[in-house]
C-alpha cells in the first residue's frame, strides 16, 4: 500500500488587499449604482419640497431658492451631476450585460469604458460649473 500526501491549496492574495470584500469591478459598480441611485432620490425628494413651498408665495419660494446660491451648495450640485452621470452610463452598462448575448464577457471593459466616459464629461463639466458657482454674485 502507497501513501500519498495531499498538499492544501495556496491561498491566493487579496486583490484589493484589506477590502471586506473580494470582488472587483462588478461588485464596486454594484455599490456605486446604488449609492448614487440612493442620493438621486434624495435629491428629488428635497427638490419635490421645495417646490411645494410655491404654495406660500412667490417671495417665499425665492428666498428658498436664494439659500441655494452659495459655493457649498455648488459642490453638491456637482457631486448630483457626477452621480446622474455615472448613474446613467452604469445603466445602459447593465442594459448591456441584460440584453447582450456577450455583455457577461465584456462587464469588466464596459466598466472601465464607463469610468472613462464619466471622467471625461465630467473635465468638461466642471470647471464650469465650478467658476460659476464661485463666482456668482461677486
Amino acid at each position: 500500500m502507497s501513501s500519498q500526501t495531499i498538499e492544501a491549496p495556496t491561498p491566493r492574495p487579496s486583490r484589493l488587499g484589506g477590502t471586506l470584500y473580494r470582488g472587483r469591478e462588478g461588485m464596486w459598480s454594484w455599490v456605486l449604482h446604488r449609492i448614487t441611485g440612493v442620493a438621486i432620490f434624495f435629491f428629488l425628494l428635497v427638490h419635490i419640497l421645495d417646490s411645494v413651498v410655491l404654495n406660500f408665495g412667490p417671495d417665499a419660494y425665492d428666498r428658498v431658492i436664494g439659500t441655494y446660491k452659495n459655493p457649498v451648495l455648488g459642490l453638491g450640485e456637482a457631486a448630483l451631476v457626477a452621480a446622474i452621470v455615472f448613474h446613467a452610463l452604469n445603466g445602459i452598462r447593465i442594459i448591456l450585460i441584460d440584453l447582450w448575448s456577450k455583455g457577461t464577457r465584456y462587464q469588466r471593459a464596459m466598466f472601465w469604458i464607463v469610468v472613462i466616459l464619466w471622467a471625461v464629461l465630467m473635465a468638461g463639466f466642471l470647471p464650469v460649473h465650478l467658476h460659476n458657482a464661485f463666482t456668482e454674485g461677486q
